[in-house]
């Protein structure tokens, strides 16, 4: 049990961690082109610099708490971060009015899939015993 607890672990962290990065490196695109009003992403509900800001401070707070969590101080950040990207995505695709082709589908449903799961590994991590020097 020990071994599927630490996996689940590391996939949260490697999983927020990529998804934390993408978010900078989007929004930094986004800043260095200078097209935040002409940038509409359908899956987020902002647009403009609001979106930018989302995404910049979002992937900087996502990667925050995937270091926080690492190091074993501020536990249930990585948590609240993985539940807040859970929900955003259910919302988003599946309670939504947004259409899929038979291919994004299968992209969503393993994304979603990997938040199902990065989440369960956040909430482990939280109760993980930390060693001390």
């Amino acid at each position: 049990m020990q071994v599927i607890a630490a996996l689940l672990r590391f996939f949260s962290y490697l999983y927020h961690g990529v998804l934390s990065l993408l978010l900078i490196l989007f929004g930094l695109v986004i800043a260095v082109s200078g097209g935040a009003e002409a940038v509409h992403v359908d899956v987020l509900n902002w647009t403009g610099t609001t979106l930018l800001l989302v995404l910049l401070l979002g992937g900087i707070f996502g990667l925050l708490s995937v270091f926080l969590a690492m190091r074993g101080t501020a536990r249930p950040l990585l948590f609240l971060w993985a539940l807040v990207v859970l929900i955003h995505l259910l919302r988003s695709y599946f309670l939504g009015i947004h259409r899929f082709t038979p291919e994004e589908f299968n992209n969503v449903l393993y994304l979603t899939a990997g938040a199902m799961i990065a989440l369960a590994g956040a909430f482990l991590q939280m109760f993980r015993a930390v060693k001390r020097k």
